[in-house]
């Protein structure tokens, strides 16, 4: 997942083959890397900013070196050693965070992503990288049920504010893959400070909803930074306490909007059921 700017369809022309990847790597040694520029750009626009052997992806890209600076400022809150542990990337984009773990050791890595056209280019940069064994799979957060394992790290990075049902997601991914990490990120926007929040309030309290602290989402109707896939974007206060609600311990805040959390338990688990969401409805 991640942000729009193309069509998901999928297109056989640009398809990564092992075939293919062995005539890039043919073509990149004959023509000083033309042929993979040329792919780079069949697969555009490219939200991930990444360097595939001297050539950028996005090199006009708003933020820059993006994600590879935002990672700079929060790597050294996660584990520098990941050998033998399982990592799940939810909403992978072109795949920079899936490699990024794959270099700290870990010993398998699904990346996944609702967008075919962003697995297309995360397949490409892993095959140029040398991380072909991160395995890329189509599907939408809210059928995480299906992938039938728990992950030592859950990467859910930008993803949150692209979601019509945000919290139902978190419910499920606590329900169904998280073991122990979550690392999360959204997009903020309102007030950074929480607001001291009492465990309670009586039926007629009313101003403490006006301030500007209280845990709120933003709601965009239309589209937000002309994107229509920005749904619901959280203060601070309410992404952390979203992860809270959701069963997850925050351990750190890495980066002004990213955390690092434990798997725990959740809330008021002995009055309610655990999140169900099923892949299909039943036959009509």
């Amino acid at each position: 997942m991640g942000r729009p700017g193309g069509s998901s369809e999928r297109d056989d022309r640009h398809m990564i083959t092992q075939e293919r990847i062995d005539l890039l790597d043919r073509a990149h040694a004959r023509s000083g890397g033309s042929e993979l520029r040329a792919h780079i750009e069949a697969l555009a626009p490219w939200f991930h900013n990444l360097n595939l052997g001297g050539v950028w992806t996005a090199p006009d890209h708003f933020l820059g070196d993006y994600p590879g600076d935002k990672f700079r400022r929060f790597e050294s809150t996660l584990p520098a050693d990941l050998t033998g542990k399982s990592v799940l990337d939810l909403g992978c984009n072109a795949g920079f965070y899936s490699m990024a773990m794959k270099e700290r050791g870990a010993a398998r890595v699904l990346a996944v992503d609702a967008d075919e056209r962003y697995l297309e280019q995360a397949r490409l940069a892993a095959a140029v990288l040398g991380h072909e064994d991160i395995e890329f799979r189509q599907m939408s957060v809210y059928d995480v049920a299906a992938i039938g394992e728990r992950f030592d790290v859950v990467i859910f990075m930008g993803v949150l504010y692209h979601l019509r049902h945000p919290l139902l997601a978190l419910d499920l991914i606590h329900a169904h893959v998280a073991d122990d990490l979550l690392v999360f990120q959204s997009l903020q926007r309102g007030s950074g400070e929480p607001a001291d929040i009492e465990h309670d309030y009586p039926f007629e309290e009313v101003e403490t909803f006006d301030e500007p602290g209280y845990p709120k989402l933003h709601f965009v109707e239309r589209e937000y930074a002309h994107d229509w896939t920005n749904w619901w974007i959280p203060n601070r206060a309410a992404a952390e306490a979203m992860l809270r609600a959701s069963g997850f311990e925050i351990e750190s805040r890495a980066d002004e909007d990213v955390y690092v959390c434990r798997r725990t338990t959740v809330p008021y688990a002995e009055w309610q059921e655990p999140a169900v969401y099923p892949r299909r409805g039943p036959a009509a």
